[in-house]
């Protein structure tokens, strides 16, 4: 039996990356100030690092799953760079106003949908109870709420920063 875990749930576009609106492409990947030590931080903490994302561009018609996955080649390599790893991700490429018919659809996958956390809640040994999230939307809340777990919201600066504190507070509690 695998050892459980806590996990940081991690959006990408606003938290990891700045969001200048649907990320299809290299060129518009910018890493957000502390997320590479914030991610390596996590790592050295013991959590798993997750990171769960809505990508309607791809139902939109404005990139395609080959286009996120260059970009999320990318980031891992970005993050290796600065000794940081993400363990897992999940994207959802879903919206109910897509304009490509193979993704128009509801999905519970879609943030404020739990469906992703969930899904990685049940592929890795996650300690629930010490786990949380970290979105700059009121879905990402929603969704870690959804999925019974803490939501934080980051609304910009230094994520690294804005992290820290976050994982010595859940480590207290956790330790109680």
């Amino acid at each position: 039996m695998q050892v459980r875990r806590p996990a940081v749930f991690l959006d990408r576009d606003g938290v990891l990356n700045i969001d200048r609106g649907y990320i299809g492409k290299v060129e518009q990947f910018e890493w957000i100030d502390g997320a590479r030590a914030a991610v390596r931080r996590i790592n050295e903490a013991g959590y798993y690092a997750f990171v769960v994302t809505n990508q309607s561009g791809i139902a939109r018609g404005l990139y395609t799953e080959a286009d996120y996955r260059t970009v999320k080649a990318h980031m891992e390599r970005g993050l290796a760079e600065a000794g940081a790893h993400i363990d897992d991700e999940r994207f959802c490429p879903y919206h109910p106003e897509g304009t490509v018919e193979a993704y128009r659809r509801v999905s519970d996958w879609r943030k404020p949908g739990p469906g992703m956390l969930f899904d990685l809640m049940c592929h890795w040994p996650v300690d629930k109870t010490a786990s949380f999230m970290v979105g700059d939307k009121q879905s990402d809340m929603e969704a870690a709420e959804a999925a019974g777990i803490a939501g934080y919201r980051f609304e910009g600066g230094d994520l690294d920063g804005f992290l820290a504190p976050l994982l010595r507070a859940v480590e207290v509690r956790h330790e109680r």
